[in-house]
């Protein structure tokens, strides 16, 4: 038999003596006959341990070393019952394993309609009783070791009593987590750590160590952004310690203070039967009414307790220590990448981990989907090893499989607070100056290039800010801003978002900050563009402070300039009011592209170039269009409404349905119209 099937029939052997001796116990008190020998189904034999026999483990995942002791013992010993109290609590037990153990209970308090035990019948029939059993303040009741079935005004000392499910199981072997708390945690998946990451778990784990044996444990501040990486630490964590690692949402945090009572009770003695180690996750869930919940639940959880947090909680009332968790650095993302790719990667994987800021275990999962992907799509090229290394050396479908597989990973977190824009001008179809062009070369060539400068060349390590590729996009409203951002986004294969100030901002003090916490952190992951339209809006000039209001908008301006300065993607603010800029947003952007207000060259090429070539026009005379003054949005806007009056009319799209949308477009713009420059002769449409 194995050393746990050795255990668990000397631990029977035990409860069997135990619940014998109780037995004799209560025919005594009934003055009835001797116990019979014999046991009927559902009862434990009795027999005597052999002489010398010793437990050979204790329950799987309990905390401690005690592997020879008894369960009941040993939960005895963690919850420091008297002999008295142990016994109140076997006389319970007693309930749940032998059949003839109401009637037992019935005849030793000699009244029929008690078949239970009771405080009562404990102080009549077992050795050294003692009053202060009953205290709220001793552990039957503290640690809700038992129920009182106390109903209307029935005294407490006749109630029946009945042992906890989760204790009754303890006792015969079987340790599992409390049924009411598991729905509330889920257990920390194992991932393996890069060396910088391990290097934080180790150091945790040897700070824990030294605390002395008996003195609680401080609560471990995992500080940062990625919540993925800070779960990693903290499993890693767990392991070291040689404990089961869970995590608790903190927003499933009762509201209600009895509520939040009986759930610290129930964690408190899981971890005194259980050896635990808890994140609580509350990145997210900071705000008036959840942090006072969670201070009061770190501050009495005990145990090894690890708080997920952005920024540090401060007075907590016990001690704490705060240690930053970052994600796998530059280096250690590259040779993640590679480590998909196979050898003679070494630009691809430079690409992946310079566009896209993933944890190890998100790069493994992407990888995973990448690969798959590649071997249905293509099943004579599956010479995929299942190693996870592609000896493709960075084929480029596999390739393309893992560019899209990190954007789509990150798509959820940011639709909810930013406009997907779906990329589709080129560089052909941006009629701007050159000099606005180069400008617009150098900022595409700067995102591309950024793992290099920063990361092989060392930037990076020389420069805390100033990191960040800004570009603020000036000009009147239809000069093509949103174009050059499509351009950009299209270009490098970026996936490009317009901010939402609707879901962004918020009236809530506190919530905005969030809210852009969560769509930068999201959009350095995924390497999605910001694009901020109408940024004056976002990134006004802050006001002077005549009352609270003044003061938490200008908290949230602070904000966006750090957060600002240090985004790891591209940013671009767009506005048609410069002046209206906070100056200290303007002394961070790296590039100012102004777009003018298209000349006469300008218009001529965007008419050339407005109509599909599907589209069916006729004698167009774009050099006449082109001295209308107008911008780029509304030459498109012209265009799109003649063709629907082409295509209502059945006809072609010629210069009168030109010159009419542009009639109604100039007073739409509350433009001086002249009579003169709408004027055609003949229809010019055909059928």
């Amino acid at each position: 038999m194995s050393a746990r099937g050795d255990w668990l029939e000397a631990n029977d052997r035990y409860l069997a003596d135990g619940l014998a001796r109780l037995r004799t116990v209560l025919f005594t008190r009934a003055s009835g006959p001797a116990p019979v020998q014999s046991s009927p189904p559902g009862v434990i034999e009795v027999e005597e341990p052999a002489e010398g026999t010793q437990l050979a483990i204790s329950l799987d995942d309990t905390a401690g070393g005690d592997a020879h002791v008894p369960a009941l013992e040993l939960l005895a010993e963690r919850m420091e019952l008297t002999d008295f109290e142990r016994d109140i609590l076997l006389l319970c037990i007693g309930m749940e394993m032998d059949t003839r153990w109401p009637a037992l209970c019935a005849d030793a308090q000699h009244d029929a309609t008690k078949p239970f035990p009771t405080f009562g019948l404990a102080f009549a029939a077992l050795e050294g009783p003692s009053w202060d059993a009953m205290s709220p303040q001793r552990p039957l009741r503290y640690w809700q070791l038992l129920d009182i079935h106390q109903p209307g005004t029935q005294p407490m000392i006749g109630a029946a009593l009945m042992a906890d499910e989760r204790i009754v199981n303890f006792a015969k072997g079987m340790n599992y987590l409390d049924p009411r708390i598991a729905p509330l945690v889920m257990v920390l998946p194992s991932a393996a750590l890069p060396a910088s990451q391990e290097g934080v778990a180790r150091s945790i784990a040897t700070t824990l160590g030294q605390v002395p044996r008996g003195q609680p444990l401080p609560v471990v501040q995992l500080l940062g952004s990625d919540g993925a990486s800070k779960r990693a630490v903290a499993r890693a964590v767990a392991d070291l310690m040689q404990a089961q690692g869970l995590e608790l949402a903190s927003d499933l945090l009762p509201a209600s203070v009895a509520e939040q009572e009986n759930l610290l009770r129930l964690w408190q003695r899981e971890n005194q039967l259980l050896s635990l180690a808890l994140l609580v996750a509350a990145t997210d869930t900071q705000d008036e009414q959840g942090t006072p919940r969670l201070r009061r639940f770190l501050a009495r959880a005990g145990g090894l307790t690890l708080v997920d947090v952005r920024e540090p909680l401060a007075s907590l009332g016990v001690d704490t220590i705060a240690i930053d968790v970052d994600k796998p650095t530059a280096s250690e993302q590259r040779a993640a990448w590679k480590g998909v790719l196979g050898d003679g990667s070494d630009d691809h994987a430079r690409q992946l981990a310079g566009h896209f800021d993933f944890d190890t275990g998100s790069i493994q999962r992407i990888a995973q989907a990448a690969l798959g992907a590649v071997t249905q799509a293509s099943p004579a090229s599956a010479a995929v090893p299942t190693s996870g290394k592609s000896n493709q050396t960075g084929a480029p479908d596999l390739v393309a499989a893992l560019w899209q597989g990190a954007i789509d990973r990150t798509r959820p977190a940011l639709e909810g607070l930013a406009q997907r824009i779906e990329p589709k001008a080129g560089w052909a179809d941006l009629k701007l100056p050159d000099a606005e062009k180069n400008l617009l070369q150098q900022i595409a060539d700067q995102v591309a290039h950024r793992g290099t400068v920063y990361e092989d060349w060392g930037f990076r390590d020389r420069m805390n800010r100033g990191l960040a590729i800004t570009a603020l996009f000036a000009g009147e409203s239809g000069t093509g801003k949103t174009m050059a951002a499509e351009v950009l986004a299209n270009h490098l294969k970026l996936p490009l978002y317009r901010i939402d100030l609707s879901a962004v901002v918020s009236k809530y003090i506190g919530e905005t900050e969030k809210n852009l916490a969560r769509l930068f952190d999201a959009a350095e992951q995924g390497g999605a563009i910001l694009f901020f339209d109408e940024a004056d809006a976002l990134f006004g000039r802050r006001s002077e402070v005549k009352d609270s209001h003044d003061r938490y908008a200008n908290i949230e301006v602070n904000y966006l300039l750090q957060r600002l300065e240090s985004f790891k993607g591209l940013a671009i603010l767009a506005t048609n009011m410069k002046g209206a800029l906070d100056g200290a947003f303007l002394r961070r952007i790296r590039f100012v592209v102004n777009f003018p207000f298209p000349g006469v060259a300008e218009r001529q090429a965007i008419w050339s170039s407005v109509f599909p070539a599907q589209a069916a026009t006729n004698a167009l005379d774009v050099a006449r269009l082109a001295r209308l003054a107008l911008s780029g949005g509304s030459i498109q806007g012209i265009a799109l409404n003649a063709a629907f009056m082409a295509a209502r009319a059945g006809v072609q799209v010629g210069m009168p349905l030109l010159l009419q949308a542009a009639r109604e477009e100039f007073r739409k713009l509350d433009k001086p119209v002249n009579e003169a420059d709408f004027h055609v002769q003949g229809s010019g449409a055909s059928t």
